[in-house]
């Protein structure tokens, strides 16, 4: 079963995919936030994702930031329209990580999605 990664963002949405066993993770695209519900709806029948793992979107503390609210809207409608499971996983500084391994590019809020889908597959594994 193939996961599918979100990095939920103001403007945009970096998606990330993992292969079929869950064994590794790879950037996929980046959506505009606007109208993402349906691109992502369409990628998971595309590609044929089972679950989902968002973005956890907290501040250090672990209270709500800027974008939080507008995340968790987002996760609720996609969980009732896709009935997948929908995972949340800590996501602290992974777009700084995504940035730090290539550089800003196109393809930064992909690879921040990447590095949280890799973070949920390993957790699980240990568990």
């Amino acid at each position: 079963m193939r996961y599918l990664g979100l990095d939920f963002g103001h403007k945009k949405i970096g998606v990330a995919l993992s292969d079929e066993r869950g064994d590794f993770v790879y950037p996929y695209s980046v959506i505009p936030t606007a109208g993402a519900e349906q691109a992502v709806l369409d990628i998971c029948t595309r590609e044929g994702a089972g679950e989902i793992v968002m973005g956890d979107t907290k501040d250090l503390g672990g209270g709500a930031n800027p974008v939080s609210e507008r995340a968790e809207k987002f996760a609720e409608d996609l969980k009732q329209k896709t009935n997948l499971p929908l995972h949340f996983q800590t996501e602290v500084f992974t777009s700084r990580e995504a940035e730090r391994i290539i550089g800003d590019d196109e393809m930064r809020d992909a690879r921040a999605a990447a590095i949280i889908l890799q973070s949920f597959l390993d957790l699980k594994r240990i568990k």
